[in-house]
Formats: structure tokens, C-alpha cells, sequence
């Protein structure tokens, strides 16, 4: 195995667990590696650090492992068992109310690079880094052999890969084929997945436990889901009782998604109504139309996906949340949430603050929102936490 030795001092974040190396740490490397090749990390006295899977770029090293142990078959299967273990301890696994949850969630899971979301018979995986690219077929093997009801491994890592790597990918089932239905069951609901097709992984797992408080507080209320995508916040607000829900995305194939999701659980139910328009247009219009809402969701994808769009992101996060306090109903209901991992919880924190004075309504915080069990958090990785959501009271 190839080594890699850092420069002195540089190891303290490998001591303290941290699952990356920076391409800054690194003294010498002691051949040749290829992008995706497992090294063996030491420090500037060689002394054993951590395998891991060798990339180029600022994060030089993903750590699978702070042990000195063969990284072989068994390795990568105690890995997926470790993590469908503790999906069924905690009651995410029950194929009759709930057959969709993550079960690998990167360095959450001390799998860095490496991303599966199960829907039924299903699962999903993508891949972040060359090594778990070149390990995707161990990976589906291990799946099928510790995920009792999965039956199909399907690989989307087309456009998540490094984009200057050496490789070609292609989506396609590595164990499995197309089954007939594309749909799966969160919390009773049903739901049609296009994983073939559709964003990440074809749902956005990760606001499983927000779209349930959702629906404790849709009761009687009109209700306003922007940026719907699948329609999910929608869904769950009808079964919670709304007297009237709006779902808007500027993508046709959004609201066709969110159709047919409302359809599938409330056929033909007249208290629901997609718009196709540009949320900024939308909330703008409704001037015009003198519409307020007792309860508005915003769920915008990610603003910023590197820090130098940080500063323009948080302007965006504040004017739609201006937005959304101009449109709200006295004793009204936001749920406001930010994806990019690059917002901090206090920088999100502050965007919604500024539009909330710039307002001049009192408000209130509920609830602090963030991503559910199934999508844990490495506490030596606190980079992990992306998503960040407030529920908030607007007098």
C-alpha cells in the first residue's frame, strides 16, 4: 500500500478522528498513486494515522478507517451491516409504513464518498469519490447481503463523481433490474420515487421527520409549499387536515411530480392546486391577488454549493424570507430551511433575523429543525450537519 506522511504537527485532526486529509498536510507520498487507490497515512514520525482513498484536490485522503486492517470484502460488509443495524434499532425500518430511509450517509457513517437511499426493494447509491466509485460493485454485493428486503442495487453517481476524475461512470442497476413500480411508503404515505431521472437520489429523504411536524400544524390552515419538487410538505399537510394547499416549483417536472403524488394518497381532491412559476414571481404576485397564507413552507435547493457564492446566498435566503413575512397571516406558521453545507446554522440563523426586522413583525422561534437519525452526524465531522431549518411564529 501506498504511504503518505504529513508534515510535523499535522496529524493532531487524524488524532482527534477527523475523517480528512488536506492535500496541505502532506510531506511526501511515497509512490504513485491513483486517484481512488487506498494509502496508508503516517505521521512525520511513521507512525500509523489511517487507510483511506487517495483523491486530488484540496481533500488529499477520505479515512475509512483509523484501524490497521485489510480493507478487503468483509471490511466494506461490517460497514453496511454496522449501518442497516442502526437504521432497525431505531424503528426506521418497517416495510408496511416506512420502506424509504438512508442507509449510508457518508462520513456520517464512516463511509466518506458514499451516499444509499433505500425505497423498498430498492437501493440507491451514489458515489462522491473515485475509491468508492472503484468499490460500487463490493458495495452492492455487501447491500444485498445485510439489507434483507433489498433486492435491486441501483448506481446514479453519473453526476456526483469528481468531474476532472479518469473514469466514465454510468448509471445503471449493478444487481437487479427496473422494477415495475418506482414508488415507496414514508410514514403511510406513498410516494413515487424516479430515481432513474429525478434529483440526488429521486427524493429528498432527509425531511422525513420536518414533513411529519408539518402536519401537526396544518389543521384548518391554507398552506403554501414552495419549491415543492415532490410535492412531500404538500402531501402531508393534506393528511393533516389543510383547508387549502399551494405547491409551487418553477419545474414543470416538479409539479407533474407533486400531481401525482397528491393523486396517488387524495385522488381528485379539490383543496390542493400546483402553480409551475419562479417562487420570487409567485410571492410577488400575490399582491395582487391581496392572497395570505396561515402557513408557508420554504425549502429552496441549496443557494450555495461553495463558499464564494456564501455571501449572495445569504442575501437570497433573506429576501425570500422577506418575502414570506410580507405574506403570512397575522398568527401565521413559517418552516424555513437551508441545504447548503456551507451555511452555518448562525449564519442561516441571522439571514432570517434581518428579514424578520426588515419586516417589522414580531416572530418567534418554534422549533430549531435539522437532519433526521437516519442522516447522522460524526461528532469529530461537525461538517456533516447541512441542513438547518427554523418553524417560526409571525404575529
Amino acid at each position: 500500500m501506498i504511504i503518505i506522511q504529513l508534515k510535523p504537527k499535522k496529524e493532531e485532526s487524524l488524532k482527534r478522528f477527523h475523517p480528512w486529509v488536506f492535500s496541505g498536510a502532506i510531506q511526501k507520498i511515497e509512490g504513485k498513486p491513483a486517484e481512488g487507490d487506498l494509502v496508508e497515512v503516517l505521521d512525520n514520525q511513521r507512525n500509523f494515522l489511517a487507510i483511506g482513498h487517495y483523491q486530488i484536490g484540496s481533500i488529499a485522503v477520505r479515512v475509512v478507517s483509523f484501524d490497521k486492517l485489510d480493507v478487503n470484502d468483509s471490511f466494506w460488509s461490517r460497514k453496511i451491516k454496522l449501518a442497516y443495524d442502526m437504521r432497525v434499532s431505531l424503528g426506521l425500518v418497517d416495510p408496511e409504513k416506512n420502506n424509504t430511509y438512508r442507509l449510508v450517509h457518508g462520513e456520517g457513517d464512516s463511509l466518506p464518498g458514499l451516499i444509499v437511499d433505500v425505497y423498498d426493494e430498492t437501493a440507491v447509491m451514489q458515489a462522491h469519490s473515485v475509491g468508492m466509485h472503484e468499490t460500487r460493485e463490493i458495495l452492492a454485493k455487501a447491500i444485498i447481503e445485510n439489507v434483507p428486503q433489498v433486492k435491486h442495487v441501483y448506481y446514479k453517481s453519473a453526476t456526483t463523481l469528481p468531474f476532472n476524475a479518469p473514469i466514465t461512470p454510468e448509471d445503471g442497476y449493478l444487481i437487479g433490474e427496473e422494477t415495475p413500480s418506482l414508488s415507496a411508503i414514508e410514514n403511510g404515505l406513498e410516494f413515487h420515487v424516479d430515481w432513474l431521472r429525478g434529483q440526488k437520489t429521486g427524493f429528498f429523504v432527509d425531511q422525513r421527520e420536518n414533513r411529519s411536524l408539518l402536519e401537526r400544524y396544518s389543521k384548518g390552515k391554507s398552506v403554501l409549499n414552495m419549491f415543492c419538487y415532490t410535492g412531500g410538505f404538500s402531501v402531508y399537510a393534506l393528511r393533516g387536515g389543510a383547508e387549502v394547499v399551494h405547491s409551487v416549483d418553477s419545474s414543470t417536472k416538479a409539479i407533474a411530480l407533486t400531481d401525482k403524488n397528491v393523486e396517488l394518497n387524495f385522488p381528485a381532491d379539490p383543496r390542493h392546486k400546483s402553480f409551475d412559476e419562479d417562487a420570487f414571481k409567485y410571492l410577488n404576485n400575490l399582491h395582487t391577488f391581496e392572497q395570505k397564507y396561515d402557513l408557508i413552507i420554504l425549502d429552496p435547493p441549496a443557494f450555495a454549493k461553495h463558499r464564494e457564492a456564501l455571501r449572495n446566498a445569504l442575501k437570497g435566503y433573506k429576501r425570500l424570507n422577506a418575502k414570506a413575512f410580507e405574506q403570512i397571516k397575522p398568527g401565521g406558521i413559517v418552516f424555513t430551511f437551508s441545504c447548503s453545507q456551507v451555511v452555518s446554522k448562525e449564519q442561516f440563523r441571522l439571514a432570517v433575523f434581518s428579514a424578520a426586522a426588515e419586516s417589522k413583525r414580531n416572530v418567534r422561534i418554534l422549533h430549531q429543525l435539522s437532519q433526521p437519525a437516519d442522516h447522522p452526524i460524526n461528532i469529530y465531522h461537525p461538517e456533516g450537519e447541512y441542513l438547518k431549518g427554523l418553524v417560526l411564529w409571525v404575529e
